[in-house]
């Protein structure tokens, strides 16, 4: 918030040096009175004023209260005149509020209702009494700065993209849902839902001046495959961060000696390769397919970008029930770090009849730890380097028993992709 009022301030001082001028204070924050003539120019700042510092800080929402009683606080002094400025903008539509937005989850009957309804000449209605208010010079600004983002990705006139992406390009929610509505009033976007075991939320963006024709059958299809494919990534560096994590704690369990530590974390990095892998496969597969689907695109004949796009997941051997059971079957595999260490955990020390090979592997760890501890400062990274693939090397040639220990794994595939952005 602080920061906020500094940048505030640092833009009000460029734009108004005589700002803090005692004299220039009492004519600026002085209520509006008489003919609109005569107040027209104090308006017409403020308003140009309370543009600048919203584009200077990167928003497009404001709230009353904070423009007047935080920007344009001067020791306890603030300006008698900003609501009615915030009237006279919202009359003129350079303020918006939550009731002039379209709902983009709503049907099209009310959509075309809302529509409908603001282009009658009705008389504008009393300037509501809301927290937050949307500056449409600005707004509009943004929307077409996270179509350009988005464009950058893609190749083709549309694209679907997930909601979780698209807020995280937005800023938020909340500036998801303000830039989606706007979007969608302007016909270059639409809310696209598949509602199965699992909600799944996009949105398809018009990346060309063309309206953004209806969701098919196609755009369902990808939104589900790039829903996947972005929670398959996710798992994967959750179980990348895992592994790092258990190839430091094996490293530091040889080196104290406690060679059954050592045996628990490398059963716990056997696990969590196996199930890496198995997530890399699916994913391959499933971007393999979205890259033929957005080739075939490309052809910007929609009649036969859809067939070659249906073609193109039969060639490749995948459909969408295919995705869903592999993601059933990798449920039998899959499981949270926790689940791992608490059944690791719960198996009793008795993993000290190891195989000869195993106990030479780890004696030979130890003796080089022990020997590369003892180099000099200048040959530290080397040294480093070193003893990791060596660990790896050695971890890797455990031969773990199939019937050392039984976990039991999730039976849902909520349980595995939880960790996803809502």
């Amino acid at each position: 918030m602080e920061d906020a009022s500094n940048s505030v301030r640092e833009v009000i001082l460029k734009e108004v040096p005589d700002w803090d001028s005692e004299v220039t204070v009492s004519a600026r924050f002085k209520a509006f009175s008489g003919q609109r003539s005569d107040w027209e120019p104090r308006y017409q700042f403020w308003k140009n004023l309370i543009i600048k510092i919203v584009r200077h800080l990167g928003i497009f929402i404001i709230r009353p209260s904070v423009v007047t009683n935080v920007w344009f606080n001067q020791g306890g002094l603030v300006p008698l005149c900003i609501d009615h400025v915030l009237v006279e903008m919202y009359n003129s539509g350079d303020l918006l509020c939550s009731s002039d937005l379209i709902d983009p989850k709503s049907g099209q009957l009310t959509q075309l209702f809302h529509k409908v309804r603001h282009l009658l000449p009705l008389s504008k209605p009393a300037f509501p009494s809301e927290d937050e208010f949307i500056v449409s010079s600005v707004l509009q600004e943004k929307s077409d700065e996270v179509v350009k983002l988005i464009s950058e990705d893609h190749w083709t006139s549309s694209c679907i993209i997930t909601m979780s992406k698209f807020q995280v390009i937005c800023g938020g929610p909340k500036q998801a849902s303000v830039i989606l509505s706007h979007l969608s009033k302007c016909g270059r976007a639409k809310y696209v839902a598949i509602r199965r075991n699992d909600l799944i939320e996009g949105v398809k963006v018009s990346l060309s001046s063309k309206t953004i024709s209806g969701a098919t059958s196609s755009d369902y299809d990808i939104l589900h495959l790039t829903w996947t494919a972005e929670k398959l990534q996710l798992q994967i560096d959750m179980i990348d961060q895992l592994c790092n994590k258990s190839k430091t704690s094996a490293l530091a369990s040889l080196k104290s000696g406690n060679k059954v530590s050592a045996r628990r974390h490398a059963r716990e990095l056997k696990l969590s390769s196996e199930r890496r892998e198995k997530c890399d496969v699916l994913l391959r597969r499933v971007e393999e397919v979205l890259r033929a689907i957005a080739d075939a695109e490309d052809s910007k004949e929609v009649f036969e970008a859809i067939k070659s796009g249906t073609k193109a997941m039969k060639d490749k051997m995948i459909t969408i029930e295919e995705v869903q059971r592999c993601l059933d079957d990798l449920d039998e595999t899959i499981t949270s770090q926790k689940q791992v260490e608490k059944v690791l955990g719960s198996v009793p020390p008795y993993y000290e009849d190891f195989d000869e090979d195993i106990e030479d592997e780890l004696d030979k760890l130890m003796e080089e730890s022990r020997n590369t501890s003892a180099d000099g400062a200048a040959r530290e990274n080397e040294t480093t380097s070193g003893t990791a693939e060596s660990l790896s090397n050695t971890l890797s040639a455990l031969k773990l028993a199939d019937n050392d220990v039984t976990v039991k794994e999730p039976t849902e595939v909520s349980k595995v992709l939880e960790l996803a952005p809502s």
